[in-house]
């Protein structure tokens, strides 16, 4: 017989059991590994190829390394990297933190660098520096590795596997401006202004202004000495070669500017090109006319582009192409910015578009005041989040790389303020070379 102490001690020393002997759940930890490839920077003679950060011999080159986290939290950081003879000393700068590490490694090791501690959602810099060396280069570096106990499903950066061309040149942003039903088959001429704000004009930006279903308009930042004004029209015959595209289906050039030199393009589909070098300057106000004439007797459509420097008030021609197989006025308006050169994808830019206006056939002008933004594929795949579009007073604007914070999401459509003031053109003297 069981007495009522054994039965009190029972119950409690089979809980004491369960208790203490439950199986202890392991911590989860997240591993994101980041390439350099795709998401660093550095001035030569350093390089970014998809392999990661070469030729890092100058102390005053500095690999920049960039991405964004939602979950703020506690990051350990290691860098997968060889030094190829010799030993090595290089700075790891994490905001305020610092570290120095020592490495010889011959052979790609990941190396340990510290914590980061991330106080609030947005993009984060990691920045290399080369102390001092006795080989001929501090490391080549491929990759730099994240590892966090809590989960970021949207942790941005540029993925192994996709474009680190693209994902270095930052995402493209757009505005589509739509004309009311009652003009959709009906526009004859599109003009539109472009300003872009001191200190925006990179170079490898193209601010283009005046696009449609067969091609677009606007303005380049080639290089330090040269601008350029760009007007391309494709051909229907679909090729990234022009060479390859058939006599009854290149696009004809039937005039240009005194100063316009034309050519076939290629490697974004192909048609015909033309383009002025042209210095024009951040803080000032341009404007672009585009018409359309359709030819139903040749099947064909003339497209013919004009610049203006509002504030010399002089129109330049730029070009009039021929298009095959094409009998149509302006169809999808829309305005675009991008970085073409991959290498500066770390710089903001940011342009005002402005004072839309279309003309019909009866030469009554329409003002366009809606315009729906819309990003790239780089943006909808996540590997960037630095780019943002809307209105802003009397104009729109649009913003991309740099890898700032405020970034806003894409198909949404803006309303700017009405201007009310139609452009007053001299059609019959407009230039005509």
């Amino acid at each position: 017989m069981t007495n009522s102490k054994e039965k009190f001690l029972f119950p409690v020393l089979l809980l004491l059991t369960i208790f203490f002997c439950k199986p202890v759940t392991a911590q989860v930890i997240y591993t994101d590994t980041i390439p350099l490839g795709g998401n660093a920077w550095i001035n030569g003679p350093a390089a970014i190829t998809d392999s990661g950060l070469t030729k890092w011999s100058d102390v005053k080159n500095v690999a920049s390394i960039y991405f964004r986290t939602e979950v703020p939290q506690t990051f350990n950081l290691s860098l997968r990297l060889q030094v190829p003879g010799g030993k090595s000393e290089i700075s790891i700068t994490l905001g305020n933190t610092h570290y120095n590490k020592q490495i010889s490694n011959t052979d790609f090791d990941v190396v340990p660098v510290g914590k980061l501690v991330v106080t609030k959602a947005g993009y984060v810099k990691v920045d290399l520096k080369g102390i001092s060396k006795t080989g001929a280069v501090f490391a080549n570096v491929s990759d730099l590795i994240l590892q966090h106990e809590k989960l970021d499903s949207n942790l941005v950066y540029v993925k192994k596997g996709s474009s680190f061309h693209f994902g270095r040149r930052g995402p493209s942003v757009h505005l589509r401006y739509p004309p009311p039903d009652a003009l959709k088959a009906d526009v004859h001429w599109f003009y539109n202004e472009i300003t872009v704000p001191v200190g925006n004009d990179k170079t490898g930006s193209y601010f283009m202004a005046n696009g449609f279903g067969e091609g677009y308009f606007g303005m380049q930042v080639n290089s330090d000495t040269e601008r350029r004004v760009l007007f391309s029209v494709w051909s229907p015959f679909e090729t990234e070669n022009p060479k390859d595209i058939p006599d009854s289906m290149r696009i004809a050039l039937l005039k240009k500017g005194t100063t316009v030199h034309a050519q076939d393009f290629g490697n974004e589909g192909s048609g015909g090109q033309s383009f002025m070098r042209f210095m024009w300057q951040p803080g000032k106000t341009y404007a672009f006319l585009l018409g359309a004439q359709p030819d139903s007797l040749h099947h064909a459509t003339t497209y013919t582009a004009y610049f203006k420097d509002v504030s010399a008030d002089k129109w330049y021609l730029i070009a009039a192409f021929r298009r095959p197989q094409t009998v149509t006025y302006l169809t999808h308006l829309y305005s675009f910015l991008e970085n073409f050169i991959p290498e500066t994808g770390n710089e903001e830019r940011m342009s005002y578009y402005k004072n839309q206006w279309i003309m019909n056939g009866k030469g009554e002008w329409h003002e366009l005041t809606n315009a729906v933004y819309t990003a790239d594929a780089t943006a909808k795949g996540g590997y960037r989040k630095d780019y943002a579009g809307g209105a802003d007073g009397d104009h729109f604007f649009l913003r991309n790389d740099g890898f700032f914070d405020d970034f806003v999401k894409p198909d949404q459509t803006f309303t700017r303020k009405a201007s009310g003031k139609a452009p007053v053109i001299d059609f019959a003297h407009l230039p005509q070379q």
